[in-house]
């Protein structure tokens, strides 16, 4: 596709053309099958924790966002996949530097060239947001929509870091709770009930 046919497509909201730019979640999927997996949220609470060591050990390490990593103790320094629903400034691009970007968010016209074009892109299905989202009965977050993604994977185990469902607030921005359209509280209990049926879980 070239950059003239992606804006096209982006503008006209063609799903199925972006998704030809996507690895298939088939692949993605299978990139996670045995590996032990962090996924670490953008909580507050997570940057007075001393988990950095355990991240960083961890076979496949996916932050969320603008990724911000006050300190190695608390964050670890790897990335290895960005889970992502904004644009990336060309410092955050640099100094997250993923491997793999994943664009979770159902409204594409956020999306970017330089990201749908970068090494691995995997673009969410909207079927799955919509799925998660009547599940939840509100918008899933970006960490809610990676968490059911990875479920759905033949992981060893996901280490959930930073997910305290905004009971901190967030790192990544000043907003509260009710100035975001997320079920919080939904989300925590959907988690634990995934905690109880999937024992490869494990949230710090």
């Amino acid at each position: 596709m070239t950059r003239l046919g992606f804006l096209i497509a982006r503008t006209l909201r063609n799903d199925a053309a972006l998704q030809r730019l996507s690895a298939p979640q088939a692949v993605v999927l299978e990139t996670l099958a045995g590996k032990r997996i962090a996924l670490i949220g953008n909580a507050r609470a997570l940057a007075e924790s001393r988990h950095g060591g355990e991240i960083d050990a961890a076979d496949l390490v996916i932050r969320i966002n603008r990724a911000p990593m006050p300190a190695a103790a608390s964050h670890g320094t790897r990335t290895d996949w960005l889970a992502l629903a904004v644009r990336l400034s060309d410092a955050d691009r640099g100094r997250i530097a993923p491997d793999r970007i994943l664009w979770m968010s159902p409204k594409r016209k956020r999306l970017d060239w330089r990201t749908a074009t970068s090494p691995g892109f995997y673009l969410h299905p909207l079927a799955d947001y919509r799925a998660l989202k009547d599940r939840l009965g509100a918008p899933p977050t970006t960490g809610a929509m990676m968490i059911d993604l990875i479920a759905r994977s033949e992981m060893a185990r996901l280490d959930l870091y930073g997910f305290d469902f905004f009971a901190s607030l967030s790192l990544s921005g000043r907003r509260s709770a009710e100035q975001v359209p997320h079920d919080f509280s939904g989300e925590s209990r959907w988690v634990q009930e995934m905690e109880l049926a999937d024992r490869r879980i494990h949230r710090h």
